[in-house]
């Protein structure tokens, strides 16, 4: 993130109103991140917010995605302002982890940047009494593809490439493959040091989602990482803090620990002209996305190689799991609160400035109306 993103997001942090803009996706880290501000919930929000604190009160336990991290804590700065007495912690623990939580009943919701799978479903029952755990889309972004080689300021890179070098069959960032995808520029004689997570990560699920679509990944894919070699790093902000120190490197992660000038991959699609990781690319690719989710569940499926112009592929969608019956008494209230709170309009544009994609309107409308529901 540039250093003026950073002074944005600080200032969200010191209790900034909501801006104009889009939502997004972000960030990393282990904290948990709500503030107890005393007193007893109130029954609507600041002047200058939509936040309706209804009967929200005690303290919320969540947990889940990485990439979200930034995004929830901006949320829960505005929001516990204006729902006094009211605690939320979230625990980036990453998307797997968040979901083995909730599937534990541990947590109220959990944020994961894969939709559930049919057995975790299933499983979900055993929480949601008389119901199951759905996803709701909430928090959208593009997986840039940071690089540190020195002397290379702009660079092309495909599906086909990409796989190569994250399953350790194109180690030399002069390959030949890489060269013809950037015609006139001075590649080095320089080892490539190719990083991914070593914890279960929806970010890993949704990049090799996109190699396996696009490109020639013969691993089966998942929330863990399966190729041989390389090396690893815990969370997203781990990945990002290798890249930056290390010559020769390359990694993925979400959009905004592109930070302090790291540069980022142009990815070649079908389209005639490589796309930058922007917000307003990944938008077009959530825009295209469809709704595969059954009932109240909106679970999103991407085109990976797409011919519009300007949709870039690796984007991901982080989605906040929750039980559309049986959820408990004692804390739903303050999940539904909560959760309408941050897929309203004030709740996606607080977050425009730390790097996200909005949500699509025909979504964003169906993913409130799916919170009003919960029981």
């Amino acid at each position: 993130m540039k250093l003026q993103r950073k002074n944005r997001l600080r200032a969200l942090s010191l209790g900034a109103v909501a801006v104009s803009g889009a939502l997004a996706l972000t960030a990393c880290g282990s904290d948990d991140t709500g503030k107890d501000n005393g007193s007893s919930g109130s029954a609507t929000a600041s002047s200058n917010s939509s936040i309706k604190c209804d009967d929200a009160k005690g303290q919320l336990q969540a947990a889940g995605s990485t990439a979200q991290k930034n995004a929830i804590d901006a949320w829960v700065k505005q929001y516990t302002q204006a729902c006094k007495g009211v605690q939320i912690n979230y625990n980036a623990n990453g998307s797997g982890a968040g979901i083995t939580n909730f599937l534990q009943g541990q947590t109220a919701f959990a944020g994961s940047d894969s939709p559930l799978k049919p057995e975790e479903i299933t499983e979900s029952k055993k929480v949601c009494t008389g119901g199951q755990a759905i996803d709701l889309p909430m928090v959208g972004g593009p997986i840039a593809v940071g690089y540190n080689v020195p002397g290379v300021d702009t660079l092309v890179l495909d599906a086909k490439t990409l796989s190569g070098i994250f399953d350790g069959k194109i180690t030399k960032w002069n390959d030949k493959a890489i060269a013809a995808l950037n015609p006139g520029a001075k590649l080095p004689d320089l080892k490539i040091q190719a990083f991914h997570r070593s914890d279960e990560s929806g970010t890993t699920d949704n990049f090799t989602k996109y190699l396996k679509a696009a490109g020639e990944w013969s691993y089966e894919g998942g929330k863990s990482w399966q190729a041989k070699g390389g090396q690893s790093a815990q969370g997203s902000s781990g990945l990002a803090a290798q890249v930056k120190q290390t010559a020769g490197a390359i990694s993925y992660f979400e959009l905004s620990y592109a930070a302090d000038g790291m540069k980022t991959v142009d990815i070649k699609t079908a389209a005639a002209q490589p796309v930058k990781a922007t917000t307003d690319n990944a938008s077009k690719a959530i825009g295209a996305a469809k709704v595969v989710g059954t009932g109240k569940d909106l679970a999103l499926k991407f085109d990976y190689n797409p011919t519009t112009e300007g949709a870039y592929p690796i984007t991901l969608v982080t989605y906040e799991i929750a039980c559309d019956k049986g959820n408990k008494a004692d804390t739903l209230p303050t999940v539904k609160s909560f959760l309408g709170y941050i897929a309203s309009e004030d709740g996606q544009k607080l977050l425009s400035e730390a790097g996200y994609a909005p949500l699509p309107t025909e979504v964003a409308t169906k993913v409130r109306e799916t919170i009003a529901s919960l029981s």
